[in-house]
């Protein structure tokens, strides 16, 4: 699963992609200083994980991790070209999630001027040119698509009425300027139909407010108004200081501990967005562990217990018998999986069990 960091040159988004990748040096302080979009694969932070490993210390840990994206900035009239706005916009078409990073400070740390696009800091104004964009876009994508589908739907393709009906319901809100993501689809060949379209206001988003050093906690008046425009749409806000987190990023985990002390903060806000982004995907962790290792997989919620087996190896699936199951709060009560056994909080589920979060798992497959 991917997510995409979007949103207007110089907001922040590679300074913050770097952090979360510890990708190195910075990017440069001009629009479309990101031309190719950066590739990076985040750790999702998982205090469970540190749990398992003090009853059960293996040789190797493995924690969740995700695909994180950087985009290049979108600028206003991306999806008519500007700043080779298709291009960009085309890289957003692929991934499962947006991270929306705003810029919710005046001036950096030092005084310093950091150029904006638009000529000044006004966060409600960024968002609705990143959604107007997206809309449009998604705009020339369904009203290109509709003749073809309405022909295809009088012919023999099983898929094609599915695809009309969708695009005949998405057509009018668009038109509105309203995001995809606001139209419900219930039947699974409706839901296939808008997967294959991949429209970018489709896509579930996660708004990341990069504030100053002076408003870490995002309660200035310019994160104020990210957040209840994210409450109106339903989205969360992740505050972030980019700045500090790429600081944070190089440093040892020492100094590390310090600098988050001296700043009043428990742990550097990226851990936040991480596992933030996960939820917005969709994705939960389940655990295998032993003394040879202990390893986060990462699933779809509502996946079953074969599915889960599936993760690890498409073998397990196939020849799924049953799981023995335990959750992360049984073993820090109860210290050791043989104490589990005992207590009889060790549970045998079958082949339509949905896993649950923090589940630790034993597969017994026979292929």
């Amino acid at each position: 699963m991917e997510a995409g960091i979007v949103g207007l040159p110089n907001v922040g988004k590679s300074t913050l992609f770097n952090a979360l990748t510890n990708a190195g040096a910075l990017a440069a302080n001009y629009p479309f200083a990101t031309i190719e979009p950066n590739v990076g694969i985040v750790t999702v932070p998982d205090p469970r994980l540190e749990i398992i490993t003090r009853y059960i210390p293996p040789k190797k840990l493995v924690p969740a991790a995700m695909r994180l994206v950087d985009i290049a900035g979108i600028v206003r009239g991306a999806s008519q070209g500007e700043g080779l706005g298709n291009k960009f916009l085309s890289h957003i078409r692929e991934v499962d999630a947006i991270l929306h990073v705003v810029r919710c400070f005046e001036k950096a740390s030092g005084g310093e001027d950091i150029t904006h696009v638009e000529g000044s800091v006004d966060p409600l104004r960024d968002i609705e040119t990143i959604e107007t964009e997206l809309i449009l876009a998604d705009l020339q994508t369904v009203e290109a698509a509709l003749p073809k589908a309405e022909r295809a739907a009088k012919g023999k393709d099983a898929d094609a009425p599915a695809r009309y009906a969708v695009l005949q319901k998405l057509q009018p809100v668009i038109a509105e300027g309203k995001p995809a993501r606001g139209v419900a689809f219930d039947r699974p060949e409706e839901q296939k139909a808008l997967k294959e379209l991949g429209l970018l206001s489709g896509k579930p988003v996660l708004y990341i407010a990069n504030v100053g050093e002076d408003d870490l906690h995002g309660v200035g008046d310019l994160a104020r108004q990210v957040r209840a425009r994210a409450a109106e749409e339903g989205m969360q806000v992740v505050p972030v200081c980019a700045k500090v987190e790429s600081e944070l990023a190089e440093l040892a985990e020492a100094d590390r501990k310090d600098l988050l002390a001296s700043l009043g903060l428990e742990e550097p806000a990226l851990h936040a967005v991480a596992r933030a982004a996960y939820r917005l995907l969709g994705l939960q962790s389940f655990y295998t562990a032993g003394e040879k290792e202990v390893r986060a997989w990462t699933i779809k919620e509502g996946w079953t217990a074969p599915q889960a087996a599936g993760a690890i190896h498409t073998d397990f699936e196939r020849g799924f018998i049953r799981a023995e199951i335990y959750s992360v709060a049984d073993l820090e009560k109860h210290k050791s999986e043989k104490a589990i056994k005992e207590a009889g909080k060790l549970r045998v589920e079958g082949k339509s069990y949905v896993m649950q979060d923090a589940d630790v798992c034993h597969f017994l497959f026979n292929v």
